[in-house]
């Protein structure tokens, strides 16, 4: 069974950088997708940032500019860099990988246990 173990987040303040990482226990050379979602209670779940096989990259607006997505093969791991953190980033962010030929979300793709991110003075 595939394991994707999330690094802990924690609290950050206002305006400060946190990087998120999601080690796989397969190899992630050959995934479909990769991607970061958040959840903070009675909300729906919002993807923050989505990494392709081809390295193109997608931003939720509110992150744009602020998050980067990437990844290290070698490592079979994921990241989320994280910069000019603001109270309204803070929520469980889950990393989320898509072997092919499936997408993010889907019922055979791989979950992190998720992590919790507070942004607090």
């Amino acid at each position: 069974q595939v394991q994707v173990v999330e690094s802990v987040g924690g609290p950050v303040q206002p305006g400060g950088s946190l990087r998120l990482a999601c080690s796989a226990s397969v190899s992630i050379f050959s995934m479909n997708a990769m991607g970061w979602f958040r959840q903070a209670p009675v909300k729906e779940l919002e993807l923050v940032a989505v990494l392709s096989s081809s390295g193109s990259t997608n931003y939720a607006d509110s992150v744009q500019g602020r998050f980067t997505i990437s990844r290290d093969n070698a490592k079979n791991t994921v990241y989320l860099q994280m910069n000019r953190l603001k109270p309204e980033d803070t929520d469980i962010y889950y990393c989320n990988i898509a072997p092919p030929p499936y997408g993010l979300r889907s019922r055979r793709s791989y979950w992190g246990q998720g992590t919790q991110v507070t942004i607090s003075s």
